[in-house]
């Protein structure tokens, strides 16, 4: 295992001239950024802290957690480490919407994903795979004929039509649901201006979504919203905020999380052109292709739990109500679960990757984006002979909790 320099991971790509940096080492400083130099300095850095620190108390008194079994611990307990960030961190002041379901905790979380999981069911899901096809095809149909941004043509209007078709509200407003999604996700929790600017984003969402709330409880429809708003749990409809918290947070992160695999897929297969002419000839290795960059780059490289009890994780005591950040990036990557883990391997007998969470907060929307990224790869290679990251192209790069590049230049020949 690599401990000073960069893991040779065969997918980070900088700019020319870019150079890792020197990462803060176990037990000091701030996590790194993927940002600037597209990973290299947070993966090094990730290796470091699984072998000698993995249980880091930062500058915040927050808590880190890297290694693999200690993330699947606390993902598979929900009694000891609470989701409800909000209200446990803020002394019970303040409450998440019910339809914020990545902050719900037992039992009201069952009852909400029994809920919404109805727009998610494998048939539905399985059912949207030739409109999913017609749509790539599409868009791919405007694509430049040696040159484009996967990110601008595909990876990001992609996941946010099929969204906005699942919850029934206007997929000609995808621009503005782009526009949201890179306002919240550009926010810097530490500046208070960037907090505030996302505070105003989400009241104008919410706002826009209560326009087509209201339709539906005039009028019922056959889609996500209008199952949300006629739903009853425990006897009691779902107030408007539960509803639009809902519908956000799958425009956010449905979005995200395809957009950014769609551009990861690209980036791993350019580091093996052997590779990617095999998965040309034989699609049969799509579905392997795209789990193992989940595993390789997780388009979330964190999330977070807080400590309900007294707890102990090697040594280490945490005590009630301290946040711990649990690295999926850096569990992905443990040497003690996936041999090679370093190598884009997507042949590996051991899968168990950790991008969609575990236990009862597994991503809902995990075999949708399976689904388009499967999609959208066929259609790529049906179209272009050659595919090729653009070697010219100076990337940019989310912050530190998404892991890709904001805008991702190809130059292609069609085949």
């Amino acid at each position: 295992m690599a401990e000073e320099g960069t893991p040779d991971v065969g997918v980070t790509r900088a700019g020319a001239d870019a150079a890792p940096g020197a990462a803060p080492g176990p037990g000091v400083g701030r996590a790194p950024s993927v940002e600037p130099d597209g990973g290299a300095t947070l993966l090094a850095w990730l290796a470091r802290m699984r072998e000698q620190c993995p249980v880091w108390r930062d500058e915040a008194g927050q808590v880190h957690l890297f290694r693999y079994e200690d993330v699947q611990r606390v993902l598979t307990d929900p009694a000891t480490f609470s989701s409800d960030t909000v209200g446990r961190l803020s002394g019970g002041e303040r409450q998440a919407p019910r339809g914020t379901l990545l902050l719900l905790d037992p039992p009201l979380h069952g009852k909400m994903r029994r809920l919404v999981s109805r727009a998610f069911t494998p048939g539905l899901i399985s059912g949207l795979e030739p409109w999913i096809t017609d749509l790539t095809a599409e868009l791919l149909a405007a694509a430049g004929s040696d040159r484009f941004d996967l990110v601008d043509v595909l990876a990001n209007p992609l996941p946010v039509t099929v969204i906005a078709r699942m919850l029934g509200v206007p997929t000609a407003d995808r621009d503005l649901f782009q526009g949201w999604a890179d306002q919240l996700l550009s926010t810097d929790p530490e500046d208070p201006g960037s907090v505030q600017r996302m505070e105003e984003t989400g009241a104008v969402i919410s706002a826009y979504l209560q326009g087509f709330i209201d339709e539906r409880r005039r009028e019922r429809q056959d889609d996500l919203l209008g199952t949300l708003v006629h739903a009853e749990l425990d006897g009691e409809r779902l107030d408007d905020e539960d509803i639009a918290s809902f519908a956000t947070l799958l425009l956010l992160a449905g979005h995200v999380t395809t957009s950014v695999l769609l551009g990861n897929t690209l980036m791993c297969l350019d580091g093996e052109p052997e590779l990617f002419e095999r998965v040309r000839e034989d699609r049969s290795l799509v579905p392997a292709v795209i789990e193992e960059t989940l595993r390789l780059r997780p388009p979330f490289t964190r999330i977070e739990r807080v400590t309900t009890v007294e707890t102990e994780f090697h040594g280490t005591s945490l005590a009630p109500d301290t946040l711990v950040h649990l690295w999926l990036l850096s569990a992905n990557l443990d040497e003690e679960v996936f041999e090679d883990a370093a190598a884009f391997r997507p042949d590996r007998s051991n899968s168990r990757q950790a991008a969609f969470g575990h236990g009862i907060h597994y991503c809902i929307g995990a075999p949708l984006a399976r689904l388009e990224g499967r999609v959208a790869l066929n259609a790529l290679l049906d179209r272009f002979a050659r595919i090729e990251v653009d070697p010219d192209a100076r990337l940019t790069y989310h912050g530190t909790n998404v892991y890709g590049a904001r805008h991702l230049p190809l130059a292609v020949k069609r085949a």
